[in-house]
């Protein structure tokens, strides 16, 4: 099993679809912050503040986002002429992209008025320049104006941290656990390990929350700690040590149970540890979502399922069960139970308009699995409800409308469509072209398409996927030499498209002429992209017609095994016949006629060799 988990404590682990949260210094339990230890507190990279004139415009009001705390002692400033003009051109010099006169401004002037909302200011200053020497600095300077700010602390110790400072921010520490609530402590001990983490010297961090966390060893969440701390730098015996004993601490802790999971590395009992705890404490959620997942890194599929449905019994709106349980039906080939489940995500989504998942994909889907099952109105539907803003995928959407509408029988409508896209960067301006051709296609319309794709690569003779298709189009209707000479150029554009040498090779073969032209091509391609079971079945079909039939079963099969293609068993089955294995040959056309009975290679082989299935 691969490293499936990651250490979380909040959920997260579900959500294929979840939003990362926004960086936060976390709020250190004890004293104050212990009645509202389960709120982020403001990050270390906070916003900047209003400009420093506003935050004494109107004397004690301060103008920054949040009102200061009500036990904020604020001196009484005057702001004079002299000090507004300071004020002033400090700001205006820092938008205009310097820093360090303004910083020094609001040093000075915090020094001068003692007011802590200028000090807090200056650090914002450093700390948007990276300056974190000056940015600690003057946060020492906040703190020391606004001893009771429990704000100016949590960044004074952030900034300690980051700055290696952490002689100081130990003391610190300590004393925010030992004044903890018992409650609060566990809490305490995760927020500050995520300070740590920020520490440049990961050595002399891990050593002081050894130091740290040696008078609480008895906690699970100690030894929690400790086992992340040990696993983030790479001590695996330790970190395991230190889980287990978490586990053995607190028998029914979700979070000793992922920790163990996790520093258990790519052990098969995993799914077995978390499946047993699952069956004393059936209520986990986050247990479960972990065991789903591990099941989908199994390829269980159906046992994945099962999970993710107890999850959705629980939650019935959660969009992360949702998308995931839509994404197992298609893999387990439940088109139904996949739409209901991807649309039952995007319902969740319409009732908080507030979640910033991208539904796009979804929808994308939604649209597909309509068209296979014949609902095209619904396909376009889906569709129609990706927004602008998404800019790619709303364009996407618009050309698959197009190719939509034209399948619904409205030609016109679909050109019209298409005419009237506005695509202004020439990617787009090819996908148009591109997709104008396949509605033509797709209607039966092939000398029109092939007058759009040679308008559209005369307009962009260098843009390769455009070459490539229009080469293969004029194929299909026997030009081969605009077919060989489009297909060159795009070897010279791009000279690592094992598409194009493959489409050659494979062109020579079938028409049976220049064979070790194609032998060369084709093994390039093969070269490129070994795994590519198309090119396979090329090199499968140049060995056929350089007469080598054992080379060429030999290719077919792989290719077979690779990919249940019609056109490769057709090919397969050609060798056969001709090697005398004339049931194994029949059998795999009938095969191939059962998936298309109306494939123009496989009824074209059989005309050749004047056979009836």
């Amino acid at each position: 099993m691969k490293n499936a988990f990651v250490i979380v404590t909040l959920s997260g682990l579900l959500s294929a679809c979840a939003v990362a949260p926004t960086p936060h210094a976390p709020a250190l339990a004890g004293s104050a912050a212990d009645a509202k230890a389960d709120a982020p507190a403001p990050a270390a990279t906070a916003e900047p503040l209003p400009p420093a004139a506003e935050v004494l415009a109107e004397g004690e009001r301060a103008s920054a986002p949040d009102e200061p705390s009500p036990d904020l002692k604020l001196p009484h400033v005057a702001l004079s002429k002299e000090m507004l003009y300071k004020l002033m051109k400090a700001e205006l010099e820092f938008r205009g992209g310097t820093w360090q006169g303004p910083y020094m401004t609001l040093m000075a002037l915090a020094q001068q008025t003692r007011d802590p909302r200028l000090a807090q200011r200056a650090a914002e200053m450093a700390q948007a320049a990276q300056k974190g020497s000056e940015a600690l600095a003057a946060i020492r300077l906040w703190r020391e104006l606004a001893p009771e700010s429990d704000e100016a602390g949590q960044y004074y110790i952030a900034a300690s941290v980051m700055a290696d400072d952490l002689s100081e921010a130990g003391v610190l520490f300590a004393a925010r656990l030992r004044d903890a609530a018992p409650a609060n402590r566990g809490m305490a001990m995760y927020q500050i390990q995520q300070l740590l983490t920020r520490a440049k010297d990961k050595a002399a961090a891990g050593a002081l929350l050894e130091r740290l966390l040696a008078p609480y060893i008895a906690m699970s969440e100690a030894r929690v700690v400790l086992a992340q701390s040990a696993y983030a730098r790479g001590a695996s015996d330790e970190a395991l040590a230190h889980a287990q004993e978490a586990l053995r601490i607190k028998p029914d802790s979700e979070i000793a149970v992922l920790t163990l999971a996790q520093v258990s590395g790519e052990r098969d009992d995993v799914g077995s540890l978390l499946a047993k705890f699952l069956a004393a404490n059936p209520g986990a959620r986050e247990v479960r979502a972990a065991l789903a997942r591990i099941l989908v890194t199994q390829k269980q599929y159906e046992p994945a399922r099962k999970e993710f449905l107890a999850l959705l019994k629980e939650q019935p709106d959660n969009p992360g069960t949702l998308y995931a349980l839509g994404i197992l039906s298609m893999q387990l080939s439940d088109p139904a139970a996949a739409e209901t489940y991807l649309a039952g995500f995007i319902t969740a989504l319409d009732k908080n308009p507030g979640d910033e998942r991208d539904p796009a994909k979804v929808l994308i889907m939604l649209s597909q699995l309509a068209e296979e099952r014949g609902d095209l109105a619904a396909a376009r539907a889906w569709l129609g409800k990706i927004e602008p803003e998404d800019a790619p995928a709303w364009f996407s959407a618009q050309l698959r409308s197009a190719q939509l509408m034209g399948k619904q029988g409205d030609l016109d409508g679909a050109r019209a469509f298409l005419d009237a896209l506005k695509a202004e960067e020439p990617a787009q301006q090819v996908q148009v072209v591109l997709v104008q051709s396949q509605v033509l296609r797709d209607a039966g319309k092939i000398e029109q398409a092939y007058a759009v794709m040679e308008q559209g690569a005369a307009r962009f003779p260098s843009n390769p996927d455009l070459l490539y298709d229009f080469a293969l189009l004029a194929e299909k209707l026997g030009r081969v030499d605009v077919m060989e000479k489009n297909l060159r150029l795009v070897m010279e554009q791009a000279p690592d498209n094992h598409h194009a040498y493959n489409a050659l090779g494979y062109s020579l073969a079938e028409r049976n002429v220049r064979l070790d032209e194609a032998l060369a091509l084709i093994d390039k391609a093969l070269k490129m992209a070994p795994s590519d079971p198309f090119i396979m079945d090329s090199m499968g079909w140049v060995q056929y017609r350089l007469g080598n039939l054992n080379e060429a079963e030999a290719h077919l099969r792989r290719a077979y095994a690779l990919r249940n293609d019609v056109e490769i068993a057709v090919h397969l089955g050609e060798v056969l016949w001709h090697k005398g294995q004339k049931s194994d040959a029949q059998q795999l056309w009938r095969e191939a006629r059962a998936k298309d009975p109306k494939n123009d290679t496989l009824k074209s082989t059989l005309a050749r060799l004047q056979l009836k299935l």
